[in-house]
């Protein structure tokens, strides 16, 4: 993921950070943080490599070893909800964020009964089928465009190539086009 972000030959300096997120359900870190940060270092020393890299591993189980404020806002609020923390909580939790509050409209949403559920699919199926229909029209337009713009400048008589290289249409579809003799 963070190499192929630059093609062959490309200078190295426009790679940019890459971040991991590891939320787990059990602890695999022999401490009692819940949010640990590494970084790329030298064992002997602990010269940085590179700043580039950032792993992040958040242990929802050591959640429970420490007193957690639920009302600063934040990352622990955000570990809380996905923890699964009594929906009784969820207002104090969302208080100071506005984008759990929307997870958490979702989830209540898409935990009702399956005929909701259903409603919902179709909704997003619908509007998924929209843009498709939306995109597929902006594309024949703009074929029919490149076609309108291939027939006059062939009527101007404009050399072949020069219409294939306007138009991004192959000279097959260029001939196509012609009146036919």
């Amino acid at each position: 993921m963070y190499s192929h972000q630059i093609k062959k030959g490309e200078n190295y300096n426009l790679l940019k950070k890459c971040v991991t997120i590891n939320i787990l359900n059990y602890s695999c870190l022999d401490n009692e943080r819940y949010h640990n940060v590494f970084h790329l270092r030298e064992d002997h020393t602990g010269i940085g490599l590179t700043d580039d890299i950032e792993i992040h591993v958040m242990e929802l189980t050591k959640l429970d070893q420490h007193p957690v404020p639920m009302d600063k806002g934040g990352l622990v609020n955000w570990l809380l909800f996905l923890k699964g923390i009594d929906p009784s909580n969820w207002e104090v939790l969302a208080m100071n964020e506005p984008m759990l509050k929307k997870a958490m409209d979702t989830l209540e949403f898409l935990s009702q009964d399956a005929a909701t559920r259903m409603a919902y699919d179709a909704r997003m199926k619908a509007l998924s089928d929209e843009k498709s229909m939306i995109e597929g029209a902006r594309a024949e337009g703009e074929a029919k465009g490149k076609r309108e713009m291939a027939r006059e400048l062939l009527a101007l008589g404009v050399d072949m190539s020069a219409v294939v290289k306007a138009s991004g249409l192959s000279e097959e579809e260029i001939k196509k086009l012609l009146p036919k003799q």
